[in-house]
């Protein structure tokens, strides 16, 4: 069952039991108030009338009435106070009735006292009051006057306002329930475009929003759901980025790796099936060699950039960069001295927190790419400042369309040159990824034939 459904049965039902249960104790009460006003007031006239007829019968020359002159003169007093509704009884005896009934008990004590008595008797389709009370003292005679009264209307009074209440009631249930279940429906609305926002969220429809613009909890909580959602979208397309580099990254691989083999595997067969001269075994040979250390340097780089991805802690320490710089110098020293390239640095930045193997690595990729691509007699600087390192070189640059893509694994601008001075691509790559574990960005700037200016970016 749904939810707003349940809220309004349990509302409806919460509302109609207490409109009844208020309803019933109105009704007794009115009741009740109506039973013992009617009570009240007949016995005040029954009081008054007692009053009365002791008055009457107190009659000096009444002791010397005949029977049937006293009988008659019953009649007369009862007729002068309402004959068809009292009963004269003396002793236990009626003496008058003029009423339409016939008292069962004339010796009830409950008429036998100064106080009224009553008791409400039913028969049939009528409610019939019996009350009375001693009459006051009339010399050595006990008389008793009964109030005999149909009040049967009281009861129809009762039963019409008892149905009319039961038709009101049923009326407003009606209209209550329709309202109940209208306004929590549309009150738990939003629920439901919720709802419906995550369901198509599930389905592939990442960019869906809820469109819920309520100012309670309902809207507070829709605005939660579409920041979640949002965020699901962007770590969505980040993994679908990252699964589309890495299946580019293997693509790429296989491809590096496929030219190294195929070159080893051909020099093999010509050593195994081919008299070759002494001068043509040793340059296979070497070549052999040169292409194993291929594909021993880049399973190495390759296996440090995914270690890099699939591991993001570091070892921050602080450095000193100008020591940092020393040691780069001096591990690079024997690459320059090949190239007949010269290292010149200088340092305005004191002490930085950082990894300072990581680092080290990224300062020596790039200084071995100005190698690569510099001439003899040329210059690489790197120079280190208060948000930044640089590191530029004098070689033969790189295409300005080419310089989106040159951190990506295994790019390389120019594949002929890269594979003769033995590159794999993976440098810039690997230099991005632990310039982003420390929070920075490289910035590269080349121009051809001037050179490349590499900056890390705090």
């Amino acid at each position: 069952m749904k939810l707003w459904k349940k809220m309004s049965l349990i509302t409806v039902a919460v509302l109609l039991v207490s409109a009844g249960i208020s309803g019933g104790v109105v009704i007794y009460q009115s009741i009740r108030y109506n039973q013992e006003k009617t009570i009240e007031n007949y016995a005040q006239q029954v009081k008054s009338t007692s009053y009365a007829v002791g008055r009457e019968l107190d009659y000096e020359p009444f002791e010397r009435f005949s029977e049937a002159t006293a009988r008659s003169y019953y009649a007369y007093v009862l007729r002068k106070y309402g004959a068809s509704s009292y009963i004269l009884i003396e002793g236990n005896e009626e003496v008058s009735n003029k009423t339409p009934f016939v008292l069962a008990n004339p010796a009830d004590e409950r008429w036998g006292t100064e106080e009224t008595g009553f008791v409400i008797q039913k028969k049939k389709n009528q409610y019939i009051l019996v009350m009375g009370r001693r009459v006051s003292a009339v010399g050595n005679r006990d008389y008793k006057l009964v109030l005999v009264q149909d009040i049967s209307q009281l009861y129809a009074d009762i039963r019409t306002q008892v149905f009319f209440y039961s038709m009101i009631y049923l009326g407003m249930a009606v209209i209550t329930v329709f309202l109940v279940f209208l306004m929590t429906r549309r009150v738990l609305s939003p629920l439901q475009e919720l709802e419906r926002a995550a369901k198509d969220i599930s389905s592939g429809r990442l960019e869906r929003r809820a469109k819920v613009h309520t100012r309670d909890e309902i809207g507070g909580m829709a605005e939660a759901f579409n920041a979640m959602a949002a965020q699901i979208e962007n770590q969505f397309r980040e993994l679908t980025a990252e699964s589309e580099r890495r299946r580019q990254m293997l693509g790429s691989l296989t491809h590096e790796l496929k030219t190294p083999m195929t070159s080893i595997m051909g020099y093999a067969d010509s050593l195994l099936h081919v008299r070759l001269r002494e001068e043509q075994r040793e340059k296979a040979l070497r070549h052999i060699y040169n292409e194993c250390g291929r594909l021993g340097r880049i399973s190495s780089k390759l296996m440090c950039l995914i270690g890099l991805y699939e591991n993001d802690s570091i070892c921050m320490e602080e450095v000193s960069v100008e020591e940092l710089f020393e040691c780069v110098a001096n591990l690079e020293a024997e690459n320059l001295k090949k190239k007949h390239l010269t290292l010149e640095y200088s340092c305005q930045s004191g002490v930085r927190r950082m990894d300072r193997d990581l680092f080290e690595s990224l300062l020596i990729n790039l200084i071995d790419n100005g190698i690569k691509a510099g001439s003899d007699g040329g210059t690489i600087f790197m120079t280190g400042m208060s948000d930044r390192i640089i590191v530029r070189d004098q070689g033969c640059g790189i295409p300005q369309e080419e310089l989106p893509r040159v951190t990506e694994a295994f790019y390389m601008v120019d594949k002929a040159r890269s594979r003769k001075t033995g590159g794999s691509g993976l440098g810039l790559a690997l230099c991005d990824r632990i310039a982003r574990l420390h929070g920075a960005r490289l910035q590269i700037e080349s121009v051809l034939g001037e050179g490349t200016t590499v900056t890390i970016r705090f």
